[in-house]
């Protein structure tokens, strides 16, 4: 049975250093005639908010070339499992690996007591050949996290590689946006774990899963203060679009940000700057396809 040439790692967000590795990873197994794995894990290691839910992860590990996704779930055996435990149980005896390619810093096994030195010994041992890999820039997940928590979804997708994407099913709102003239779809999203950008307003482009189709819109994100608003909701508003949706399942992605969220004195005002957010809005969507 052909090996892998694998690698370790959450690839929450899978940007662009870890489409670095991943390149690593097709190319030495081309070079070995092996095929490509990636081994990562389940919301159960990390609950805090993610970039990337499961699925879309896969998918955008997929498309990197890699041929097999492993998701590990991080139970307590796995956890007090040391490095060459790791390494002979789940490495070499259950996934075949041949080639395992590690970051600069990149550690497994109990505590991550053990290193590199550790992996390429216990390698020879095992019949599994341990690379290391060369730091690539400074991106990583928490820096992306931190340009969303800020709004900043435009640098977000520069380090990304990739927009960064929401997905959902549209529910039912209040039907404010439609008494003004801006009617909503209230995106519920699928992965409650996934990180919300800064609230405000966002040019998007919105997906719609039965369709394909990709159109242009606008998305609120917040409490909207101007109706006394408390709960967060994630608003969007179709361009150019007055089909029903409700139900169905879409996927907002973020093309920049285009104004805070505030209150506003009355309805009118409200009106007249949702006027202006459609037209920005339409305008640094056509200038991001440029």
């Amino acid at each position: 049975m052909t090996g892998f040439v694998a690698t370790i790692g959450m690839f929450d967000g899978v940007h662009l250093g870890h489409q670095f590795v991943l390149r690593q990873v097709v190319q030495t197994a081309a070079v070995r005639g092996l095929r490509t794995m990636a081994i990562t894990f389940d919301h159960s290691l990390r609950p805090e908010h993610v970039l990337t839910p499961l699925a879309a992860k896969q998918t955008l590990l997929s498309k990197a070339g890699i041929d097999s996704v492993e998701v590990l779930s991080f139970t307590d055996e796995l956890r007090r499992m040391t490095a060459r435990e790791f390494m002979r149980q789940v490495l070499k005896e259950r996934l075949n690996v041949k080639v395992l390619l590690t970051g600069y810093d990149n550690r497994f096994g109990y505590n991550r007591e053990e290193g590199f030195d550790d992996y390429v010994r216990y390698g020879r041992e095992l019949g599994i050949e341990v690379l290391q890999l060369p730091a690539e820039g400074d991106i990583s997940s928490s820096h992306i996290r931190r340009l969303l928590a800020e709004g900043c979804v435009a640098e977000a997708t520069k380090c990304l590689g990739h927009p960064y994407i929401i997905q959902g099913c549209v529910i039912h709102g209040e039907h404010i946006g439609t008494n003004l003239g801006y009617p909503t779809a209230n995106l519920l999203p699928d992965d409650t774990y996934q990180l919300i950008p800064a609230a405000g307003v966002y040019a998007v482009r919105v997906t719609l899963h039965s369709s394909l189709h990709t159109l242009s819109g606008m998305m609120n994100i917040g409490t909207r203060p101007t109706f006394d608003g408390h709960e967060q909701t994630l608003e969007v508003h179709i361009l150019h679009f007055d089909h029903d949706i409700y139900g169905q399942p879409i996927s907002v992605e973020f093309v920049s940000r285009l104004r805070e969220e505030r209150r506003f004195n009355s309805m009118e005002a409200l009106k007249e700057q949702l006027n202006q957010d459609a037209i920005q809005a339409e305008q640094v969507i056509k200038e991001s396809s440029r």
